[in-house]
């Protein structure tokens, strides 16, 4: 593997991470992607549907700043294949489950990879950057997003034609995620040996104003903020909008899951021009633009003819994932010297917001039908405005 110099942007690390984190969250995506094939074959609720995605994100959610933080205080580079061999056996449990509490178990062991990996895998990315912090982590986050992109073309292309044991194919990916994923931790474990020689640290360098405790918390609590509106709106065009397109204009399921991807895929391209982005315009523009242009789509997007659907998921697809790379950036340098914490926080908040919002999203479609859910996610991407108040920050390049 390649060696570290300080200040200097370590690409066959970055790239390799960013591969991990495809793997990683396209093996995620196949939760999803089994959801029409779940609702069609099982006859599950859309609330149970929900609550697969719930138990599925709380669990990665809640244990992704645990990790962080142990792993700020006590780095352990043989946890990256550790997470992914979590994922191969949860993964192995879908694939044979015969009833729903059986699904529920083995997302319990994919939350728990995801949970383990994402932490971790952010750590990698900064190591590796040198003076590339935008560009190294978008690369980290696009590898994500596409993976998470690739759910409606699973189920299109693999879980409708085969079924729920279609899902074994993904054990391969698993496996090689395993074998790689253990090829970056012998770099990463040999990374803190030259630290622990040379007695230093590689310290991130924040581009935000020296800002009081009280302002720190406040900022967090904003970014928080952001990252549950994009989080619930991203959530039920992944797990739900492929039904109001089904209910509204009668598209079969491998239509629609191409549509979905339409959105998901130019999401990634999104998420990979955030990065750089920020290091030009700051991480706060960068964050306004991605919830600023979308907005008045997203508005117009339910009552809107199928041909123009298109265009408007491409766009909002593009802006907002913009921030997805910028909002983990932008809270690592709130606080700099806690970088796994913060990452695991913000992309653990950003699973923990989907599943909320995957069983409300569920349990308003049971009760409320399906159009009347879709506008009310409309109108979520207005209360971005928050947004504005955060602490401007300058541009890096």
């Amino acid at each position: 593997m390649a060696r570290s110099t300080l200040g200097n942007p370590i690409y066959p690390i970055m790239v390799a991470i960013g591969i991990c984190h495809l793997f990683n969250d396209t093996l995620q995506a196949v939760v999803p992607a089994m959801f029409p094939v779940l609702e069609k074959e099982i006859g599950l609720t859309f609330t149970q549907l929900g609550l697969i995605t719930f138990v599925l994100n709380m669990v990665s959610s809640v244990l992704q700043p645990v990790v962080g933080f142990f792993s700020d205080r006590n780095p352990k580079p043989y946890a990256l294949p550790l997470g992914m061999s979590c994922t191969f056996v949860g993964l192995l449990g879908i694939a044979i489950a015969s009833n729903y509490w059986m699904i529920l178990l083995s997302v319990i062991f994919l939350g728990l990879g995801s949970a383990i990996f994402h932490p971790e895998g952010s750590k990698v990315s900064f190591m590796a950057a040198g003076s590339k912090r935008g560009l190294s982590q978008s690369i980290y986050q696009v590898g994500g997003n596409s993976g998470q992109a690739l759910a409606p073309l699973i189920s299109a292309f693999v879980l409708v034609p085969f079924g729920q044991i279609g899902a074994a194919w993904f054990l391969i990916v698993a496996a090689v995620g395993i074998l790689l994923l253990s090829r970056i931790s012998v770099w990463y474990k040999k990374q803190l040996e030259e630290e622990s020689v040379a007695k230093t640290k590689k310290v991130l360098v924040s581009n935000l104003p020296t800002l009081s405790k009280k302002q720190i918390g406040i900022a967090i609590g904003l970014l928080m903020g952001v990252i549950f509106i994009r989080s619930f709106y991203v959530t039920n065009m992944t797990n739900f909008y492929i039904f109001y397109l089904m209910d509204k204009y009668h598209l079969t399921i491998q239509k629609g899951q191409l549509l979905i991807f339409i959105f998901l895929a130019i999401g990634a391209v999104g998420t990979f021009f955030g990065g750089p982005m920020a290091d030009r315009m700051g991480r706060k523009n960068v964050i306004l633009l991605s919830f600023l242009v979308p907005m008045p789509l997203a508005l117009m997007l339910p009552y809107i003819p199928l041909w123009l659907v298109i265009i408007f998921l491409a766009v909002i697809g593009f802006f907002i994932m913009l921030s997805f790379s910028v909002t983990v950036i932008y809270a690592q340098e709130l606080v700099p010297s806690k970088v796994g914490t913060m990452a695991g926080l913000t992309v653990g908040l950003a699973f923990g917001m989907g599943a909320i919002g995957s069983v409300v999203i569920g349990m308003m479609m049971d009760h409320y039908g399906i159009l009347t859910t879709m506008i009310f996610i409309s109108v979520l991407p207005i209360f971005s405005f928050v947004a504005f108040w955060l602490p401007a920050d300058h541009k890096t390049a």
